[in-house]
């Protein structure tokens, strides 16, 4: 798909995307996907705690005290390296959003009726362009994958559900949307190379790196569970049969050209 400034139709990653290989294209068949009905508002000031996620039955996406930046990652499928430009207020202006599809849709729909969401209610247009960043490739380590594949239909859910300090449970996940999920975590774009084309279950299970500031205070450390275990890198490779190899190469970038406060419900 070429760069895009939108107005229309937009890709979407991520990502939850597959979240990575989710994306709509204009065809003279496939209408638009929209959400038909949306409630967008900004937070009540000094509300506690927040998060965005899809709601049972696949039919309904909310967002609590949630920035626009937030959104744009994880409807993209993108992590903060792989967003340039927009104004500050992305980062600190809150909202409350609830949007409703007219059905069951899956995962990816629903990314891509928020994608036309962002683009429709904040204006936001950008475009793409590849740069030469540092970033991990996700592959399949010699020993082979240790996972299992999911056929059940679409379970119209979060795929990826942390369980614990340094836990998460997959269900139904794809690795294009695990690969965004580690981004997160790593702070660099993580890339599908897996070619496990399939839906995935499994566990994770890690000692999370703390920030030398963090761990050093002792009211932390004294709450967290035995840091003994492997660390992220060993953990996919032992656990998950996968490997995280560092590289630095060509990155797919979005760069805001413009984006607005939100219009009136």
């Amino acid at each position: 798909m070429s760069a895009l400034k939108h107005s229309a139709t937009l890709m979407t990653v991520f990502l939850l995307t597959a979240p990575g290989e989710c994306c709509q294209v204009k065809t003279d068949t496939a209408p638009r996907l929209e959400f038909e009905v949306a409630s967008i508002k900004p937070s009540k000031p000094g509300s506690d705690g927040g998060g965005i996620k899809p709601l049972p039955g696949g039919q309904t996406y909310v967002a609590t005290n949630v920035p626009v930046k937030l959104m744009i990652k994880l409807m993209f499928h993108l992590n903060d390296r792989q967003i340039s430009g927009g104004p500050g207020w992305l980062d600190t202006d809150l909202y409350d959003v609830e949007a409703k599809a007219d059905g069951p849709h899956s995962i990816d729909e629903l990314h891509v009726m928020f994608q036309n969401l962002l683009v429709d209610r904040f204006k936001l247009a950008y475009h793409k362009e590849t740069r030469t960043l540092p970033a991990y490739e996700l592959v399949v380590d010699k020993s082979g994958a240790k996972l299992t594949e999911n056929q059940s239909p679409e379970h119209f859910d979060i795929p990826v559900r942390p369980t614990g300090f340094g836990k998460l449970e997959a269900t139904h996940c794809s690795m294009s949307y695990f690969s965004w999920i580690l981004s997160q975590r790593l702070d660099r774009p993580v890339i599908d190379q897996t070619r496990l084309t399939q839906f995935y279950d499994f566990k994770l299970e890690w000692t999370p790196e703390l920030p030398p500031g963090l761990a050093a205070r002792p009211d932390v450390a004294a709450n967290l569970p035995p840091t003994n275990g492997p660390d992220i890198f060993t953990a996919v490779r032992e656990q998950l049969g996968l490997k995280l190899d560092s590289h630095k190469g060509p990155v797919e970038v979005m760069i805001i050209d413009q984006v607005e406060r939100p219009s009136e419900n």
